[in-house]
């Protein structure tokens, strides 16, 4: 969950993900969409991947990214259970 959290704290990474939200693109299509060097655009694809927010899929010669819910889902799965009170809670 740290690479998680890691990863959404940039503004850059949770724009990618706004991006990708409505559809899949590939890095050059994401890049075209920002006004960062595309090295620094792979560097935040690579770090969203390791953290389950993207998958990456090879269609010829491009690398096609689509947006990972599940990771997101079970966070918030996560978040929630936080906020449940403890039966025999004093709370």
């Amino acid at each position: 969950m740290d690479k998680l959290f890691k990863a959404l704290n940039d503004p850059t990474r949770r724009a990618i993900l706004e991006q990708l939200r409505g559809k899949e693109m590939s890095a050059g299509d994401i890049a075209g969409c920002f006004t960062v060097s595309k090295p620094t655009i792979s560097h935040h694809l690579d770090l969203l991947k390791q953290a389950g927010l993207i998958l990456a899929e090879k269609r010829g010669q491009f690398i096609i990214y689509s947006l990972n819910t599940s990771v997101l889902e079970e966070c918030f799965a996560w978040l929630l259970k936080m906020t449940e009170k403890k039966k025999g809670s004093a709370l």
